[in-house]
């Protein structure tokens, strides 16, 4: 049987085929614990810190077809990730993701009342680490 919450495993250049700008880092609010003095979401199998990690994507086809090329990847750490240093001045550091992992899920917001149901597929990415884009910068 397969699980509901499928992880897949996918190498961070399948992703990110042309790299990845980190745009900041900031711990994921569970609002089921707002207002309990710790309201930092927790992975729900470890019980490890979430930390969302903004990242703009490099690919040119990423913003096709009007979506964003800002990507919001989900880190489960103890400790909060913390970027390397910028190798060009005045922009973003360039990242890659250990322990990628892609879960494919249905979103159904955009499904109205009156019947109409414009649900699309979608996915959400974890990662186990943060880490210098090593790879790209050696490759340049």
């Amino acid at each position: 049987m397969v699980p509901l919450t499928l992880k897949v495993p996918v190498p961070f250049e399948y992703v990110f085929p042309a790299g990845a700008l980190c745009l900041g880092v900031a711990p994921q609010v569970d609002f089921d614990r707002r207002g309990q003095g710790d309201d930092q979401a927790r992975d729900k199998e470890t019980g490890e810190r979430v930390w969302l990690v903004r990242v703009l994507d490099l690919d040119p086809e990423a913003g096709k077809f009007g979506r964003s090329t800002e990507v919001k990847v989900k880190v489960i750490a103890p400790q909060q990730p913390v970027p390397p240093s910028s190798t060009v001045p005045g922009y973003p550091p360039s990242i890659q993701f250990e322990g990628l992992t892609l879960t494919p899920y249905v979103d159904s917001q955009r499904c109205k009342a009156t019947g109409q149901c414009k649900a699309r597929m979608a996915y959400s990415l974890r990662a186990s680490a943060m880490v210098p884009a090593a790879a790209f910068a050696a490759a340049a």
